[in-house]
């Protein structure tokens, strides 16, 4: 492969839906205040897309140094994995990606300062430093917490508490009921990837010593934790739908119904899943009806009925 597009494919795109469906959640939840601070939202995206990528690289890095990412593992062949990019250049790109991070964040930030506190301003630039470094010790170091089973928490933190209500009160007058039914939602789909990966890879990352949660859990309780979480996240989204349409008077809130059908059929084809390998076409369904749901209320909230 060419530099350019082994980066490309090293960033994982199709991770980004993924991580963009809670801020798009939050967008959706304050459209009123979207149209007036258009470029706050912009700010949001941007930061959370460079945020992925660093998650990204720095997973391909520490688990490519660790050798967790051989032969022996199913899915997409890795970047360091495959001696296609060096560990010490991958170094070298982690430090860069932060930096543009941490100043996409400022940006953001700054382009949210008339609306904020003081308090707000300080907490919201130790969370741009917090996305950060969780970012990198997912996989990178001795006490990586993605190889202790601290991924699932940390991931449903991120892409569901933080996405939704940090994109949400960036800006004013949000609702912490909706904000935190969209969270539910939106971490919970989030952490249902992530568990699928973790099913998928079950042997090998025991073999290498990643106790990832369905390592600690065992096979079946991973299955019975999947489920659980499945329709946790509908539940909260099914209530989260209502309530809107019954504050708001709009029943075209009810579109964003639609998509939940996608996790009815997950469910059953995930009934069916007897070996690990199998567990793979089901990584990106999943994303993809998460981030589905998030675009749905998005456009839902723009319908004047």
């Amino acid at each position: 492969m060419s530099s350019v597009t082994s980066w490309i494919a090293a960033s994982r795109p199709r991770t980004l839906p993924l991580s963009l469906s809670g801020i798009i959640v939050g967008i959706s939840l304050q459209i009123n205040e979207v149209k007036s601070y258009p470029m706050i939202a912009v700010g949001c995206l941007i930061t959370t897309v460079l945020f992925q990528v660093l998650s990204n690289f720095a997973n391909d890095y520490g688990d490519g140094i660790k050798g967790t990412d051989n032969a022996n593992r199913i899915g997409p062949i890795r970047a360091i994995q495959a001696g296609i990019i060096s560990p010490r250049t991958m170094k070298r790109v982690l430090v860069l990606i932060s930096i543009m991070s941490a100043l996409s964040a400022a940006f953001t930030i700054r382009l949210a300062w008339p609306i904020l506190q003081y308090h707000q301003v300080i907490f919201y630039g130790l969370l741009a430093v917090l996305c950060i470094t969780a970012a990198i010790l997912y996989t990178v170091g001795k006490y990586a917490y993605g190889y202790h089973g601290f991924g699932d928490i940390m991931v449903f933190l991120f892409f569901g508490v933080v996405a939704v209500l940090g994109t949400m009160n960036l800006l004013p007058n949000g609702s912490w009921l909706t904000g935190i039914l969209g969270a539910l939602a939106i971490g919970s789909w989030s952490t249902m990837v992530l568990n699928l990966n973790n099913l998928r890879d079950v042997t090998n990352d025991r073999s290498v010593n990643k106790n990832t949660l369905v390592v600690k859990l065992g096979l079946n309780a991973g299955r019975i934790y999947h489920l659980i979480i499945l329709y946790l996240g509908v539940l909260s989204w099914l209530f989260l739908l209502g309530i809107l349409i019954f504050k708001k008077g709009h029943f075209s809130y009810g579109i964003a119904m639609i998509p939940t059908i996608l996790f009815i059929k997950h469910h059953v084809r995930f009934g069916k899943i007897e070996k690990e390998l199998d567990y793979d076409p089901e990584l990106k369904k999943v994303a993809m009806a998460t981030f589905l749901h998030a675009l749905s209320l998005l456009i839902a909230s723009f319908l004047p009925f």
